[in-house]
């Protein structure tokens, strides 16, 4: 998934080939100087022709011959030798896209754009931990030495980008793909290009950078976004709560150190839910006559205890 910011002009880095600019992760145009049966040989202009950088027929996407320029991005291989493709970036500096990790290191991560070995996303622009395999929202910039390079803050130019939402009323279910997480909450996109947030105490379990999850719209804001939720509306999600205590106490043989005087924190933690949504389910339960309540204890009826 590829997306440009408003007004984005196409950018490629067009250097002037001489041996003190040529570096790896850069777009720059050479000439063939030469071929073999390897591939083509594109003049560094260094004067020697043991520093020409090979363009390997491998890495070309259109037949190449001599004296021809070619628009090439530059890269290591595994010996450690400049090495040239015509597999460019599938985004232009500035742009966005949603794209997975092709491994980790110390040092950073490699995203797969199209290129070669990949684009390097330095550690200091990660969001979160993250994994081979995993797909991030990245976008390309060129760093301080004229390197192509990734960083997963693309906040500013996911609001470039974003459409009011329309059509979509609360109740309604969305795509929302990850791309930042607050202690507010997790800041996402859908493919119609709205933006929507969903709020920590919404989340029934841990969210990732990156992740893409159906949500539940609970309020369209005057300013076109969304708020969301993981959570099923209150009527069912008080039916799944009140099981999930069953299913506690059950274990605990009857009883639990919980309570509706039990700390909110508490209750997130062990439950993975707000104490408004524990108070409601006990409520039930005790509705019901399936629990009661013994100062910050809660207790199962007796018929309702597992036999041993």
């Amino acid at each position: 998934m590829i997306w440009t910011r408003c007004g984005a002009m196409r950018r490629l880095h067009r250097q002037q080939a001489n041996k003190m600019n040529l570096q790896e992760n850069t777009i720059t145009r050479l000439r063939v100087a030469r071929m073999n049966d390897m591939g083509a040989f594109l003049d560094a202009q260094t004067g020697r022709t043991t520093d020409d950088v090979l363009l390997h027929r491998d890495q070309q996407t259109a037949p190449v011959t001599v004296d021809e320029w070619v628009t090439v991005f530059l890269y290591h291989d595994t010996k450690g030798r400049l090495t040239a493709s015509m597999r460019l970036p599938r985004i232009d500096v500035g742009q966005i896209a949603y794209a997975p990790i092709l491994h980790t290191t110390k040092f950073g991560a490699f995203v797969d754009l199209g290129t070669e070995r990949g684009i390097f996303l330095p550690f200091a622009e990660q969001r979160g931990s993250l994994k081979a395999g995993e797909r991030v929202w990245v976008r390309l910039y060129e760093d301080k030495s004229g390197r192509l390079a990734v960083t997963m803050n693309v906040d500013a130019a996911m609001q470039e980008i974003a459409l009011p939402v329309s059509g979509v009323t609360r109740g309604d279910e969305v795509v929302l793909s990850v791309y930042n997480i607050t202690e507010v909450g997790a800041f996402g996109i859908t493919p119609e290009r709205w933006l929507g947030l969903i709020h920590r105490e919404e989340w029934p379990r841990t969210l990732l950078v990156g992740e893409t999850v159906k949500a539940r719209v609970t309020y369209v804001r005057d300013d076109g976004r969304i708020n969301a939720s993981l959570r099923l509306p209150k009527e069912k999600a008080m039916v799944s709560d009140a099981e999930r205590i069953l299913t506690e106490l059950r274990t605990r043989g009857g009883m639990m150190p919980y309570s509706d005087e039990t700390d909110a924190a508490v209750i997130r933690r062990h439950f993975g839910i707000s104490k408004g949504a524990f108070k409601r389910a006990l409520g039930n339960l005790m509705r019901r006559g399936l629990v009661t309540q013994e100062g910050m204890e809660t207790r199962l009826c007796v018929e309702e205890v597992d036999p041993q």
